[in-house]
């Protein structure tokens, strides 16, 4: 399963269509906090996450969720991909880091290398 955390409807629903395309099962949530409170949080086996959204952003969730002891492989997406945001998601570990919009190819390439091992 492979959740999606974006502030951004339009972008939430593009994500999580994509996603279903390649035969994943997908839930969207509207934050991270959305996402903490869930039951999906056991069961996910990547998560794409929006980095600047209202509350808690996408590194302080991948921060969060490491802190718990969840190492759920992240990919971290944001409209605004500044080089010193990039180096601090590559520090959380982040396996991916993409500008919006979404370049469908290069994210499910990603997506493909984190669930079939091929990273």
């Amino acid at each position: 399963m492979i959740s999606i955390i974006d502030d951004d409807e339009s972008v939430r629903l593009a994500t999580a269509s994509l996603v279903r395309s390649l035969g994943f099962i997908a839930f969207a949530f509207e934050s991270a906090e959305d996402f903490l409170r869930s039951s999906s949080l056991e069961d996910t086996s990547c998560l794409i996450c929006d980095i600047q959204m209202p509350g808690m952003s996408g590194i302080e969730l991948q921060d969060h969720l490491i802190e718990h002891g969840y190492h759920i492989p992240t990919i971290l997406i944001t409209a605004f991909p500044e080089e010193r945001v990039r180096k601090r998601a590559r520090e959380t570990g982040a396996i991916g880091f993409f500008r919006k919009p979404l370049d469908s190819q290069a994210m499910i390439s990603c997506i493909d290398s984190v669930l079939h091992g091929t990273r």
